[in-house]
């Protein structure tokens, strides 16, 4: 049985930090890219930051370069979102996404709110 577990979603004040951690189960976790998605209320779903399969190359949205950081340890099959300096617009919920080729799953999601 396939399974992507996030945890780590949090309210926070601007400025702060959290890290997401989503733990996988039931298929070849190495063999896929892993990536974080976020979707606020009212907006598209969106890509937020990738790793390829071996974590050689990572990937980010414009708005959280510099500030998000993706990395994975495919022994223990997790994948973490390590975000600082929050803002109110990186409010959202954040999904966990695994995909390789055809083959894509998806987490239940982690809440992140950003505010006072």
């Amino acid at each position: 049985q396939v399974q992507l577990v996030e945890s780590g979603g949090d309210l926070v004040q601007p400025g702060g930090s959290l890290r997401l951690s989503c733990a996988a189960s039931g298929f070849m976790f190495s063999h896929y890219a892993m990536n974080w998605y976020r979707q606020a209320p009212g907006k598209e779903r969106e890509l937020v930051a990738a790793t390829s399969s071996f974590g050689l190359s990572t990937n980010y949205a414009d708005s959280v370069k510099g500030r998000f950081t993706i990395f994975r340890d495919n022994a223990k099959k997790t994948v973490t979102l390590q975000m600082n300096s929050l803002k109110p617009e990186d409010t959202a919920v954040y999904y966990c996404n695994a995909v390789a080729g055809h083959s894509a799953y998806w987490g239940q999601g982690t809440q992140v709110t950003v505010s006072l």
